[in-house]
């Protein structure tokens, strides 16, 4: 009796298993005709990013110099944008590939007490730029992200940065959109989507990290050098 049960009772998770099985079934569909069509975006995008290469690694040579010297990087965006200027900000304190000592790097919507306390005090356009304005020394970077490029927290962080003399990088969607006309430089991810536009994004903070990384190792053979 007690074997019959069992027996009943591995048939019903059989069952179980297979009514799973049919239930998932759409959804494994809609996963891959969803990923060949992501692949198929950031293909085109990806191409376009390479082109930019010479701007990302002016940039990690300006950064390289910049933070060694004691400088900071600001980095702020909203959502998944949010998301990846803390991901800079997380690869700069700590590291990307090489071992090297940390450098000052703050993303702007990662303090939630700030941030809400802004909002509440100063209307949610000023909650980056007011950060911008106490964090920010002229010569420092600024990297604003904003897949649309027309966030109004982010444009109004990008023009406070240029009144205070920091230096200003976007990585935003197609071009031309308004951060990128008041950044002074800017690399525009060439992508139909939100999802590859972000993805494009977070390739380039890693290429970025990559070109800063080779930047101070070819200046340590340097600075050991005599004069």
């Amino acid at each position: 009796m007690n074997s019959d049960g069992i027996g009943a009772d591995l048939d019903g998770i059989s069952a179980d298993r297979d009514g799973i099985g049919t239930d998932r079934a759409p959804a494994e569909a809609n996963a891959h005709a969803w990923l060949a069509e992501h692949e198929q975006e950031l293909v085109g995008a990806l191409a376009a990013l390479r082109a930019d290469a010479p701007t990302v690694g002016r940039w990690g040579r300006a950064l390289a110099g910049h933070l060694a010297a004691g400088g900071r990087l600001l980095a702020a965006g909203n959502g998944g944008s949010a998301a990846e200027a803390q991901h800079l900000t997380a690869e700069l304190v700590g590291r990307f590939r090489d071992e090297r000592r940390p450098f000052s790097a703050v993303c702007l919507g990662a303090e939630a007490a700030t941030v809400t306390a802004l909002v509440n005090d100063y209307g949610a356009e000023e909650m980056f730029a007011r950060q911008v304005e106490g964090h920010g020394r002229a010569g420092d970077v600024l990297v604003l992200l904003s897949t649309s490029g027309t966030s109004p927290n982010v444009l109004r962080a990008a023009e406070r940065g240029r009144q205070l003399g920091l230096q200003v990088w976007g990585l935003t969607g197609p071009a031309p959109n308004p951060l990128q006309a008041r950044c002074h430089d800017a690399i525009c991810a060439d992508a139909p989507t939100t999802a590859a536009i972000q993805t494009i994004h977070l390739v380039a903070i890693h290429a970025l990290c990559a070109a800063l990384d080779a930047e101070l190792a070819a200046a340590r053979p340097a600075l050991g050098r005599p004069a």
